[in-house]
């Protein structure tokens, strides 16, 4: 097994969970604030969960091509579940008391939202980060169907030409990586609780 492989696949997970947080976080933030799209972007989000990942790959791959590209934005739009759901319910679940007194002491929403109620519910939030890193590690296997590369095009070479010992080095890389991510936010999860 190539090494290029694993650094393409890393490649293919940080890029898509940089812009899966991002958007993921103000997908959530905007849902907490607008009631109106509120309903619409967790019904959308959902809904991006129960399309199969090389449906979406293959709808994306018609706009964007075979490329690396295409498998980061499917990454990222299979991903933002976990992000949007946390990021709103940590900020829903806040105790209206903690908002009233930040109220009370003349803050605006805004000066409220980023001193007061994302810091209170980023462990929160922090936890659907952790699952969509790992379940993208997971995803982005399927990126080598149009042409992304990483583990998933050892993983499709090595069924074709049944190489069984590159397979199951592949498969205990992904497995590796998966354990190692999911290990360490853990750790760093339990830390944000305890504070």
């Amino acid at each position: 097994m190539e090494m290029r492989f694993v650094w393409q696949h890393i490649y293919l997970v940080s890029v898509s969970c940089v812009f899966t947080t991002i958007f993921g976080l103000l997908l959530g933030i905007f849902a907490y604030i607008s009631k109106p799209a509120r309903s619409v972007i967790l019904w959308l989000v959902d809904i991006l969960q129960t399309i199969p990942v090389l449906a979406l790959l293959g709808l994306i791959m018609i706009a964007f091509g075979a490329t690396s590209t295409t498998v980061i934005i499917g990454i990222v739009l299979y991903s933002l579940l976990p992000i949007v759901r946390n990021t709103y319910i940590g900020l829903e679940n806040i105790d209206p008391g903690i908002k009233e007194a930040a109220q009370g002491m003349g803050m605006t929403k805004l000066q409220r939202l980023f001193k007061v109620e994302l810091p209170l519910s980023f462990p929160i939030v922090f936890t659907g980060i952790r699952i969509a890193i790992v379940t993208s590690i997971g995803t982005a296997v399927f990126g080598a169907v149009v042409g992304g590369g990483g583990l998933g095009s050892t993983i499709n070479r090595a069924i074709l030409i049944q190489d069984m010992p590159t397979l199951m080095q592949a498969t205990l890389t992904l497995m590796a990586m998966a354990v190692f991510f999911d290990i360490v936010m853990g750790y760093i999860e339990k830390r944000l609780k305890t504070r």
